[in-house]
């Protein structure tokens, strides 16, 4: 039975950053909303003693994160840890994909269920005008390892940006659904007053319109009550909306986890987290770090209500 928050929350997934570190420059990243830097990082082994007690709690669905997790020199022995404690049933990673066609096989064999990669473009001028890196081969090259090894289902995040993308979305679904991938188009994050948010954002109603009129039918996914489309021909596509909004905060069933060991209640908020590896790295037992796993849980509170 999943811990729950006092708002009936149910907390079954947890969101780790395992670095800071990125090789890539993308134009819209907000960094897994932790917006400080740190050079301190969670150890392998201190990730999967967080896990375990998460685990306890109910917790079985691990998604790893960045910056770039592919960046870890551990990170197979990251999730080769996960994948050992009972109760962990599901372990993802969100990627850039740039290190993906090394690594997919021993992620694989480690336990890695599947991967999100993120591919805004099938332009390569376009993709290294988004991400500051000249890779788009690279990442092709890895989505098509990815799914040899059966790091499966495959999912291509896709971030629609105004004046730069949103003509590809024919050619993205097309893509995906000759691949066996499934697609999300992810309508840009921010706020009225960003410069970035105001220039690219582009209103993903009209295009959602679109797929469901082709769509032979409608899955609503139980984080956050998002739409996947089912096409004719078998192309899957999922919509996912700005966050800002009640229904986004309603189902969310997700803890984060920083790069630097604190608990993150809520993606959007900087003043309530719960510091773990202060307490470990001085001798705290479990009994004492469930106990702050449990004080994280009791802090989380809808940011939209």
């Amino acid at each position: 039975m999943a811990i729950k928050d006092s708002f009936g929350r149910s907390v079954e997934n947890l969101r780790i950053s395992v670095t800071q570190r990125c090789n890539f420059r993308c134009i819209y990243c907000h960094r897994e909303g932790q917006l400080f830097d740190s050079n301190v990082e969670l150890s392998a082994e201190e990730i999967k003693r967080i896990v375990s007690i998460a685990a306890s709690l109910g917790v079985y669905s691990v998604k790893l994160t960045g910056g770039e997790p592919l960046l870890r020199k551990d990170i197979v022995e990251i999730v080769r840890g996960i994948s050992s404690i009972p109760g962990i049933k599901d372990i993802s990673m969100t990627t850039n994909g740039f290190f993906l066609k090394e690594y997919a096989k021993q992620l694989k064999d480690a336990g890695l269920s599947r991967v999100n990669v993120s591919l805004d473009t099938l332009n390569a001028e376009k993709f290294k005008f988004i991400t500051g890196v000249d890779a788009h081969k690279r990442i092709m090259d890895g989505i098509v390892e990815a799914a040899r090894v059966g790091l499966n289902p495959i999912k291509i995040n896709m971030v629609l940006l105004k004046g730069i993308n949103c003509d590809e979305v024919e050619d993205m679904i097309k893509f995906t659904e000759e691949n066996q991938l499934i697609l999300q188009l992810i309508e840009l994050e921010g706020f009225g007053d960003d410069p970035l948010y105001i220039k690219y954002h582009a209103d993903l109603d009209d295009i959602e319109k679109k797929v469901r009129e082709r769509s032979l039918r409608v899955i609503v996914r139980q984080m956050h009550h998002r739409k996947k489309y089912i096409l004719k021909g078998g192309a899957e596509v999922e919509i996912v909306k700005p966050m800002h909004n009640t229904e986004f905060c309603l189902y969310c069933n997700r803890i984060r986890l920083t790069s630097d060991g604190k608990l993150k209640p809520c993606l959007f908020r900087n003043d309530n987290l719960i510091d773990l590896l202060g307490p470990m790295r001085s001798g705290a037992d479990d009994n004492y770090l469930k106990d702050l796993f449990i004080e994280a849980v009791r802090r989380r509170r809808p940011f939209f209500m």
